[in-house]
Protein backbone atom coordinates (compact mmCIF):
# COMPACT_ATOMS: atom_id res chain seq x y z
CA UNK A 1 0.00 0.00 0.00
CA UNK A 2 1.53 3.13 -0.62
CA UNK A 3 1.86 6.37 1.24
CA UNK A 4 0.76 9.42 0.05
CA UNK A 5 2.39 11.98 2.19
CA UNK A 6 4.99 13.04 -0.78
CA UNK A 7 1.87 14.65 -1.96
CA UNK A 8 0.21 16.30 1.12
CA UNK A 9 -0.21 20.52 1.14
CA UNK A 10 2.34 20.08 4.02
CA UNK A 11 5.18 18.70 2.52
CA UNK A 12 4.01 20.25 -0.56
CA UNK A 13 4.68 23.37 1.16
CA UNK A 14 8.16 22.47 2.87
CA UNK A 15 9.52 21.89 0.15
CA UNK A 16 8.77 25.03 -1.87
CA UNK A 17 9.77 27.02 1.29
CA UNK A 18 13.11 24.94 1.22
CA UNK A 19 13.52 25.51 -2.66
CA UNK A 20 13.82 22.32 -3.20
CA UNK A 21 11.53 21.61 -5.82
CA UNK A 22 7.88 19.05 -5.66
CA UNK A 23 8.33 15.44 -4.97
CA UNK A 24 6.46 13.44 -7.62
CA UNK A 25 3.17 10.92 -6.38
CA UNK A 26 4.51 7.58 -5.13
CA UNK A 27 4.96 4.59 -7.33
CA UNK A 28 4.46 1.33 -5.65
CA UNK A 29 5.27 1.40 -1.64
CA UNK A 30 8.20 3.80 0.01
CA UNK A 31 10.29 3.44 2.90
CA UNK A 32 8.55 2.00 5.80
CA UNK A 33 9.15 2.72 9.77
CA UNK A 34 6.86 3.69 12.10
CA UNK A 35 6.63 7.28 11.06
CA UNK A 36 5.50 8.31 7.45
CA UNK A 37 7.90 8.45 5.42
CA UNK A 38 8.44 9.47 1.43
CA UNK A 39 11.65 9.68 -0.99
CA UNK A 40 12.59 10.41 -4.51
CA UNK A 41 13.97 13.32 -6.60
CA UNK A 42 12.04 16.41 -6.44
CA UNK A 43 11.48 18.27 -9.84
CA UNK A 44 14.94 20.41 -9.46
CA UNK A 45 16.41 17.04 -9.09
CA UNK A 46 17.05 17.07 -5.43
CA UNK A 47 16.88 13.48 -3.60
CA UNK A 48 14.84 13.91 -0.67
CA UNK A 49 13.88 11.63 2.22
CA UNK A 50 10.91 13.33 4.22
CA UNK A 51 9.67 12.05 7.95
CA UNK A 52 7.04 12.87 9.63
CA UNK A 53 6.41 12.14 12.88
CA UNK A 54 2.80 10.84 14.19
CA UNK A 55 0.92 13.52 16.35
CA UNK A 56 -1.09 11.11 17.51
CA UNK A 57 1.55 9.48 19.79
CA UNK A 58 2.08 11.21 22.99
CA UNK A 59 5.95 11.45 22.69
CA UNK A 60 5.61 12.82 18.66
CA UNK A 61 6.82 16.71 20.05
CA UNK A 62 9.31 15.87 22.44
CA UNK A 63 11.36 13.12 20.13
CA UNK A 64 10.76 16.20 17.21
CA UNK A 65 12.31 17.83 19.62
CA UNK A 66 14.78 15.66 20.41
CA UNK A 67 15.29 15.40 16.40
CA UNK A 68 16.40 18.98 15.99
CA UNK A 69 18.35 18.78 18.79
CA UNK A 70 20.91 16.63 17.23
CA UNK A 71 20.84 18.89 14.21
CA UNK A 72 22.00 21.73 15.59
CA UNK A 73 24.57 19.50 17.74
CA UNK A 74 25.66 18.78 14.29
CA UNK A 75 25.54 21.81 13.35
CA UNK A 76 27.95 23.17 16.14
CA UNK A 77 30.47 20.07 15.63
CA UNK A 78 30.59 19.76 11.48
CA UNK A 79 32.52 16.91 10.52
CA UNK A 80 32.49 15.16 14.56
CA UNK A 81 29.30 13.43 13.37
CA UNK A 82 27.94 11.40 10.14
CA UNK A 83 24.19 11.28 9.70
CA UNK A 84 22.11 12.03 6.33
CA UNK A 85 22.01 15.97 6.11
CA UNK A 86 18.88 17.67 6.74
CA UNK A 87 17.29 19.93 4.68
CA UNK A 88 15.09 21.39 6.99
CA UNK A 89 11.60 20.98 8.81
CA UNK A 90 8.41 21.94 9.84
CA UNK A 91 7.73 21.89 13.83
CA UNK A 92 3.79 22.41 13.21
CA UNK A 93 3.56 19.55 11.52
CA UNK A 94 6.11 17.70 12.84
CA UNK A 95 7.54 17.12 9.46
CA UNK A 96 11.22 17.04 8.30
CA UNK A 97 13.77 16.58 5.23
CA UNK A 98 16.70 14.70 4.89
CA UNK A 99 18.79 14.39 1.95
CA UNK A 100 17.72 10.43 0.64
CA UNK A 101 21.17 8.63 0.69
CA UNK A 102 19.58 6.53 -2.76
CA UNK A 103 20.89 3.25 -2.96
CA UNK A 104 22.43 3.15 0.94
CA UNK A 105 21.67 -0.23 2.67
CA UNK A 106 21.28 -0.65 6.50
CA UNK A 107 23.40 -2.61 9.09
CA UNK A 108 20.68 -4.69 9.40
CA UNK A 109 20.83 -5.90 5.81
CA UNK A 110 24.50 -6.03 5.59
CA UNK A 111 24.94 -8.27 8.62
CA UNK A 112 22.22 -10.09 6.94
CA UNK A 113 24.55 -11.07 4.04
CA UNK A 114 27.15 -11.54 6.33
CA UNK A 115 28.78 -8.02 4.55
CA UNK A 116 28.84 -5.70 7.93
CA UNK A 117 32.43 -6.68 8.49
CA UNK A 118 35.05 -5.94 11.18
CA UNK A 119 36.20 -2.78 9.52
CA UNK A 120 32.54 -1.54 9.34
CA UNK A 121 32.01 -2.09 12.97
CA UNK A 122 35.15 -0.44 13.89
CA UNK A 123 33.89 2.64 12.03
CA UNK A 124 30.80 2.33 14.42
CA UNK A 125 32.69 1.99 17.06
CA UNK A 126 34.36 5.34 16.28
CA UNK A 127 31.03 7.58 15.31
CA UNK A 128 29.73 6.41 18.62
CA UNK A 129 32.80 7.48 20.59
CA UNK A 130 33.14 10.58 18.96
CA UNK A 131 29.06 11.54 20.05
CA UNK A 132 30.23 10.26 23.16
CA UNK A 133 33.21 12.36 23.57
CA UNK A 134 31.09 15.44 22.62
CA UNK A 135 31.45 17.79 25.81
CA UNK A 136 28.02 18.36 26.70
CA UNK A 137 28.98 22.77 27.44
CA UNK A 138 29.66 22.74 23.73
CA UNK A 139 26.50 22.47 22.64
CA UNK A 140 24.23 25.08 21.58
CA UNK A 141 21.51 26.78 24.21
CA UNK A 142 18.56 24.66 23.27
CA UNK A 143 20.46 21.54 21.96
CA UNK A 144 22.26 21.36 25.72
CA UNK A 145 18.09 22.09 27.14
CA UNK A 146 16.67 19.87 24.89
CA UNK A 147 19.52 16.74 24.93
CA UNK A 148 19.07 17.04 28.92
CA UNK A 149 19.58 13.71 31.44
CA UNK A 150 15.80 11.99 31.21
CA UNK A 151 16.01 8.27 31.86
CA UNK A 152 15.21 5.66 28.78
CA UNK A 153 11.88 3.93 30.04
CA UNK A 154 14.00 1.32 28.94
CA UNK A 155 13.74 -1.96 30.77
CA UNK A 156 9.51 -1.16 31.73
CA UNK A 157 10.58 -2.31 35.60
CA UNK A 158 6.87 -1.08 36.74
CA UNK A 159 5.53 -4.49 33.77
CA UNK A 160 7.36 -6.76 36.13
CA UNK A 161 4.27 -5.70 38.79
CA UNK A 162 1.36 -5.85 36.79
CA UNK A 163 0.95 -5.04 33.11
CA UNK A 164 -1.06 -1.76 31.87
CA UNK A 165 -4.64 -2.40 30.67
CA UNK A 166 -4.13 -1.18 27.27
CA UNK A 167 -0.99 -3.40 27.00
CA UNK A 168 -2.50 -6.03 27.97
CA UNK A 169 -5.66 -5.82 25.83
CA UNK A 170 -3.14 -4.94 22.73
CA UNK A 171 -0.05 -7.77 23.37
CA UNK A 172 -0.11 -10.90 21.59
CA UNK A 173 -0.18 -13.88 22.89
CA UNK A 174 3.64 -14.71 23.25
CA UNK A 175 4.15 -11.67 24.60
CA UNK A 176 1.96 -11.95 27.32
CA UNK A 177 3.43 -15.13 27.66
CA UNK A 178 6.68 -13.72 27.68
CA UNK A 179 6.06 -11.09 31.01
CA UNK A 180 4.18 -13.99 32.54
CA UNK A 181 7.72 -15.62 32.63
CA UNK A 182 9.40 -12.51 34.20
CA UNK A 183 7.08 -11.27 36.53
CA UNK A 184 7.93 -14.49 38.58
CA UNK A 185 11.93 -13.52 37.98
CA UNK A 186 12.29 -11.52 41.04
CA UNK A 187 16.12 -12.10 40.52
CA UNK A 188 16.20 -11.09 37.14
CA UNK A 189 13.65 -7.72 38.33
CA UNK A 190 16.08 -7.03 41.21
CA UNK A 191 19.26 -7.24 38.96
CA UNK A 192 17.24 -4.74 36.41
CA UNK A 193 16.36 -2.53 38.80
CA UNK A 194 20.22 -2.44 40.51
CA UNK A 195 21.61 -1.72 36.75
CA UNK A 196 18.59 1.34 36.54
CA UNK A 197 20.32 2.48 39.70
CA UNK A 198 23.78 1.88 38.55
CA UNK A 199 23.24 3.70 35.12
CA UNK A 200 21.22 6.74 37.47
CA UNK A 201 24.47 7.43 39.36
CA UNK A 202 26.58 6.92 35.93
CA UNK A 203 28.26 10.26 34.73
CA UNK A 204 26.21 11.49 31.06
CA UNK A 205 27.20 12.02 27.89
CA UNK A 206 25.47 12.71 24.23
CA UNK A 207 23.76 9.81 23.21
CA UNK A 208 22.12 8.14 20.09
CA UNK A 209 19.18 6.49 22.49
CA UNK A 210 17.84 3.83 20.10
CA UNK A 211 20.62 2.15 18.84
CA UNK A 212 20.16 -0.67 16.01
CA UNK A 213 22.09 -2.01 13.25
CA UNK A 214 19.31 -0.86 11.14
CA UNK A 215 19.81 2.90 11.91
CA UNK A 216 23.07 2.42 10.32
CA UNK A 217 23.59 3.32 6.93
CA UNK A 218 26.54 2.56 4.39
CA UNK A 219 26.07 5.07 1.26
CA UNK A 220 29.09 5.42 -1.33
CA UNK A 221 31.79 3.90 1.17
CA UNK A 222 30.99 6.19 4.04
CA UNK A 223 28.74 4.74 7.40
CA UNK A 224 26.31 7.64 8.22
CA UNK A 225 24.14 6.86 11.42
CA UNK A 226 20.29 8.00 11.00
CA UNK A 227 17.06 8.22 13.26
CA UNK A 228 18.30 10.95 16.12
CA UNK A 229 14.58 11.13 17.70
CA UNK A 230 16.02 9.81 21.32
CA UNK A 231 19.30 11.76 21.30
CA UNK A 232 19.41 13.10 24.88
CA UNK A 233 22.30 12.89 27.72
CA UNK A 234 22.35 9.86 29.13
CA UNK A 235 23.99 6.69 30.00
CA UNK A 236 26.65 5.87 27.31
CA UNK A 237 26.78 2.15 28.62
CA UNK A 238 23.38 2.06 26.71
CA UNK A 239 24.44 2.85 22.85
CA UNK A 240 27.55 0.41 23.81
CA UNK A 241 25.27 -1.86 25.04
CA UNK A 242 22.87 -1.46 22.48
CA UNK A 243 25.21 -2.32 19.28
CA UNK A 244 27.13 -5.37 21.49
CA UNK A 245 23.19 -6.46 21.91
CA UNK A 246 22.41 -6.38 18.42
CA UNK A 247 25.28 -9.38 17.50
CA UNK A 248 24.60 -11.51 20.92
CA UNK A 249 20.62 -11.34 19.01
CA UNK A 250 22.27 -12.23 16.03
CA UNK A 251 24.30 -15.07 17.38
CA UNK A 252 20.84 -16.19 18.33
CA UNK A 253 19.18 -15.87 15.37
CA UNK A 254 22.00 -17.95 13.40
CA UNK A 255 21.61 -20.56 15.78
CA UNK A 256 21.90 -23.81 12.69
CA UNK A 257 18.49 -25.93 13.23
CA UNK A 258 17.20 -28.69 10.56
CA UNK A 259 14.33 -29.32 10.32
CA UNK A 260 12.90 -26.32 12.00
CA UNK A 261 14.00 -27.56 15.07
CA UNK A 262 13.79 -24.37 16.88
CA UNK A 263 11.12 -22.77 15.33
CA UNK A 264 7.79 -24.43 17.04
CA UNK A 265 6.60 -23.77 21.04
CA UNK A 266 8.16 -27.28 21.82
CA UNK A 267 11.91 -27.68 21.22
CA UNK A 268 13.75 -30.63 19.91
CA UNK A 269 17.08 -29.80 20.33
CA UNK A 270 18.37 -29.99 24.55
CA UNK A 271 18.83 -26.90 26.20
CA UNK A 272 22.68 -27.71 26.02
CA UNK A 273 22.50 -28.30 22.31
CA UNK A 274 21.24 -24.59 22.00
CA UNK A 275 23.57 -23.43 24.21
CA UNK A 276 26.52 -24.91 22.57
CA UNK A 277 25.25 -23.74 19.04
CA UNK A 278 24.67 -20.23 20.43
CA UNK A 279 28.25 -20.22 21.98
CA UNK A 280 29.96 -21.34 18.44
CA UNK A 281 27.78 -18.46 16.57
CA UNK A 282 28.45 -15.99 19.39
CA UNK A 283 32.34 -16.84 19.13
CA UNK A 284 31.99 -16.49 15.27
CA UNK A 285 30.31 -12.88 15.53
CA UNK A 286 32.68 -11.76 18.54
CA UNK A 287 35.24 -9.91 16.10
CA UNK A 288 32.42 -7.59 15.59
CA UNK A 289 32.21 -6.01 19.07
CA UNK A 290 35.82 -6.44 19.83
CA UNK A 291 36.49 -4.45 16.54
CA UNK A 292 33.89 -2.02 17.46
CA UNK A 293 35.19 -1.57 21.23
CA UNK A 294 38.17 -0.79 19.59
CA UNK A 295 36.97 1.96 17.44
CA UNK A 296 35.29 3.71 20.44
CA UNK A 297 38.65 3.44 22.18
CA UNK A 298 40.26 5.22 20.26
CA UNK A 299 37.85 8.17 19.42
CA UNK A 300 37.42 8.44 23.12
CA UNK A 301 41.37 8.31 23.77
CA UNK A 302 41.52 12.13 23.84
CA UNK A 303 38.05 12.73 25.24
CA UNK A 304 38.60 14.65 29.01
CA UNK A 305 39.69 11.77 31.60
CA UNK A 306 36.53 12.80 33.91
CA UNK A 307 34.08 12.19 30.50
CA UNK A 308 31.58 9.55 30.75
CA UNK A 309 33.68 7.78 27.76
CA UNK A 310 36.43 7.17 30.71
CA UNK A 311 33.66 5.50 33.39
CA UNK A 312 35.28 2.34 34.61
CA UNK A 313 31.69 0.99 35.10
CA UNK A 314 31.03 1.27 31.73
CA UNK A 315 31.59 -2.11 29.88
CA UNK A 316 30.15 -4.06 32.59
CA UNK A 317 26.95 -1.78 32.21
CA UNK A 318 27.05 -2.12 28.73
CA UNK A 319 26.92 -6.03 28.88
CA UNK A 320 23.96 -5.64 31.06
CA UNK A 321 21.98 -3.47 28.88
CA UNK A 322 23.04 -6.13 26.03
CA UNK A 323 21.59 -8.71 27.91
CA UNK A 324 18.33 -6.53 28.50
CA UNK A 325 18.70 -5.88 24.33
CA UNK A 326 18.30 -9.51 24.08
CA UNK A 327 15.20 -10.08 26.14
CA UNK A 328 13.55 -6.68 24.37
CA UNK A 329 14.26 -8.00 20.68
CA UNK A 330 12.67 -11.31 22.14
CA UNK A 331 9.41 -9.03 22.99
CA UNK A 332 9.48 -7.37 19.60
CA UNK A 333 9.23 -10.83 17.25
CA UNK A 334 6.76 -12.32 20.09
CA UNK A 335 4.50 -9.22 18.74
CA UNK A 336 3.34 -11.23 15.63
CA UNK A 337 3.06 -14.89 17.49
CA UNK A 338 0.18 -16.89 19.62
CA UNK A 339 3.05 -18.82 21.38
CA UNK A 340 6.58 -18.58 22.31
CA UNK A 341 9.28 -20.18 20.25
CA UNK A 342 12.30 -22.20 21.58
CA UNK A 343 14.35 -19.59 20.43
CA UNK A 344 12.27 -17.20 22.12
CA UNK A 345 13.01 -18.75 25.03
CA UNK A 346 17.02 -19.22 24.19
CA UNK A 347 17.21 -15.68 23.89
CA UNK A 348 16.01 -14.64 26.75
CA UNK A 349 17.81 -17.20 28.97
CA UNK A 350 21.04 -15.92 27.64
CA UNK A 351 19.99 -12.52 28.10
CA UNK A 352 19.19 -13.13 31.58
CA UNK A 353 22.71 -14.42 31.97
CA UNK A 354 24.19 -11.41 30.48
CA UNK A 355 22.03 -9.11 33.19
CA UNK A 356 22.52 -11.40 36.23
CA UNK A 357 25.97 -11.65 35.97
CA UNK A 358 27.58 -9.10 33.66
CA UNK A 359 30.75 -9.01 35.03
CA UNK A 360 31.46 -12.79 33.31
CA UNK A 361 30.49 -11.61 30.77
CA UNK A 362 32.04 -8.43 29.43
CA UNK A 363 35.23 -10.25 27.97
CA UNK A 364 32.91 -13.30 26.28
CA UNK A 365 31.51 -10.09 24.86
CA UNK A 366 34.10 -8.45 23.24
CA UNK A 367 34.49 -5.48 25.73
CA UNK A 368 38.33 -6.22 27.13
CA UNK A 369 39.39 -3.78 29.27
Amino acid sequence: MTDDLATTPAVQALLERLGLGLLPPPQGDGPTGRNRNAAGRTTTGRAVFVKQLDARQPDAARRFRRQLAYEEAVTAHPGALASPRCLGWDADELLVVFEWLEGARSGSDLAADEEFDDELARRAGEMIGALHSLPPRALPARSAAAAEPDPILLPPLEFFDALPLAYHTQASGASLEAWGLLQRDTELAGALRRLRAEEAAAPTAPVHGDLRLDQFLLHDGRLRLCDWEEFRRADPARDVGAFVGEWLHRAVLDIPSKDAELSGPAPQLSHQDVVERGVAELNRLRTRNVAFWAGYRAATASAPAASAAHDPGLPVRATAFAGWHLIDRMFASAEQRPRLTALDRAAAGIGRSAVLHPEKFTTVLGLEA
